[in-house]
């Protein structure tokens, strides 16, 4: 066998693993599993490239700086990666996310960039490359695939650096932008991406064209991330995760790399899935998320709601209630990923399930920040994967609940989404905590969640609200039932 079949083989295996590593990462169990079966394909990727054509032509001829080169750069980035993975705490996974998606957009056109830059300079040089000549012809795979690049990584990259600054609440991005002009200000943008794309392809020698082409990409991520509200963030994180990979897979094809286009398919393809399901979860269409600006309104508590009708409670009072029920249900939220509470919660809920009671977690699709936010959590802190019950699966249970707990959770129970068809997230599915025949919520305050709507269920007749840090609340309430 030929070196480049070696490499082909390699590329093969890696996307194999790759494809593995998907299925295993669709459950919790095997989730872990699948994230080393991911690594090990990146890495068979990593060194098959090493050894290609190009890279030994250029150790051949300049030494072996070329090969050390990328061995420091591959070491570099993992370096990074693992003190991020190790040191970002679990609330700041969405923002993590979100970052790594950008820098996919970014690899991903400077690659493009890079093999423009290189083609150009074979095309110029005294004995012209053939190949190089036929890839700067108008029309090409190289030249539609290079604008394609350019312009997914660009938006992605910076959608994806608002994306963070918005989940990590600086001040810059806390309020959404809401000028009425800004959807004419996206249609020009979209325009003139039209007319640089056609450019690109018509003449991709002109290297200008694909920087500007870039240039406008990353303006139009900002443009088109800056008005969404923080309620739709779990939608946009899927959405530009999907575009990481849109982007990987059209570098594949600018740089003829099988794996690349294998692994990018991939993402784009679950990121696409992923956003379908995240929508279908908020009764949400993808136009209404772009667009519609869920969460962009002022954040106030309406006080025809709430006034007179709070009943607050302590630790004491609230372990009186539980001492006496068969059935509690645990609804977590982002809250108690703030508060860092997920292990107090499997303290308490071991101390109930020595008392007899049945406990079950309640885990909606988009609470918290990102899809799959509350199972990370909650498996952090060695929950029973039996005991974690989607949605769909617990809501006609909730009537037979002795006690429903709600830790940091508020547009994900708002009862509003079904009795007021005037909210702003009316028809959105929500865990039926109301029908639990007593509710406590563990809030700081009444502030409203990422939709910035009051929640009547806080003002609910069968609702004790216990306002404290998440932590503090659920270690005092572990205190008073043992």
């Amino acid at each position: 066998m030929t070196s480049q079949a070696w490499i082909n083989l390699a590329y093969l295996a890696a996307s194999m693993l790759f494809i593995v590593a998907f299925k295993l990462m669709s459950g919790p169990r095997t989730a872990v599993r699948g994230n080393f079966f991911g690594a090990a394909g990146m890495g068979l990727a990593i060194l098959a490239a090493c050894f290609d054509p190009a890279v030994t032509s250029a150790v051949a001829s300049r030494g072996a700086w070329p090969l050390l080169l990328v061995g420091l750069a591959a070491a570099i980035g993992g370096g990074i990666g693992a003190t991020m993975a190790l040191r970002y705490p679990m609330t700041g996974m969405p923002q993590m996310v979100a970052l790594l998606n950008g820098f996919g957009g970014a690899a991903s056109a400077l690659v493009a960039g890079a093999e423009l830059a290189s083609t150009v300079a074979a095309s110029a040089g005294d004995e012209p490359a053939a190949a190089a000549l036929a890839n700067l012809q108008p029309w090409t795979q190289f030249g539609i695939a290079t604008a394609i690049t350019g312009l997914i990584g660009g938006l992605t990259l910076f959608g994806s650096l608002v994306a963070f600054g918005k989940l990590e609440e600086l001040p810059q991005f806390k309020k959404a932008w809401t000028d009425p002009r800004r959807h004419w200000i996206n249609a020009g943008l979209a325009a003139l991406v039209a007319v640089l794309v056609w450019a690109v392809c018509a003449g991709p020698e002109r290297q200008f064209f694909f920087w500007l082409l870039v240039a406008v990409g990353c303006t139009l991520g900002c443009t088109l991330t800056l008005p969404i509200g923080g309620a739709d963030m779990p939608v946009v994180i899927c959405l530009l995760n999907s575009y990481s990979g849109l982007a990987a897979a059209a570098a594949g094809f600018v740089i003829d790399n099988v794996v690349l286009v294998i692994a990018g398919s991939l993402v784009g393809a679950s990121g696409l899935i992923l956003t379908a399901i995240m929508c279908q979860a908020m009764n949400r269409s993808l136009v209404g998320v772009l667009f519609g600006g869920l969460g962009t309104g002022p954040a106030v508590a309406d006080d025809d709601v709430y006034a007179g009708k709070i009943k607050s409670a302590g630790a004491e009072e609230i372990a009186m209630v539980l001492e006496g029920a068969d059935r509690v249900v645990i609804v977590p939220g982002y809250g108690l990923a703030v508060a860092q509470a997920q292990h107090a919660v499997r303290e308490l809920a071991d101390v109930l399930l020595q008392r007899g009671c049945e406990v079950e977690y309640a885990i909606h699709p988009v609470a918290g920040r990102m899809p799959g936010h509350m199972n990370v959590l909650l498996a952090e802190a060695d929950v029973p994967y039996e005991q974690l019950r989607e949605m769909d699966d617990i809501n006609p249970s909730f009537a037979e609940t002795d006690v429903a707990i709600v830790i940091g959770a508020n547009d994900v129970v708002n009862p509003a989404a079904r009795t007021d068809p005037t909210s702003p997230i009316a028809g959105m599915p929500v865990l039926d905590v109301d029908k639990a025949r007593t509710v406590v919520v563990v809030k700081r305050s009444l502030s409203p969640g990422f939709a910035g709507i009051p929640n009547p269920l806080f003002a609910a007749d069968n609702t004790l609200m216990y306002f404290a840090d998440g932590k503090k609340a659920v270690l005092d309430l572990t205190a008073a039932l043992a």
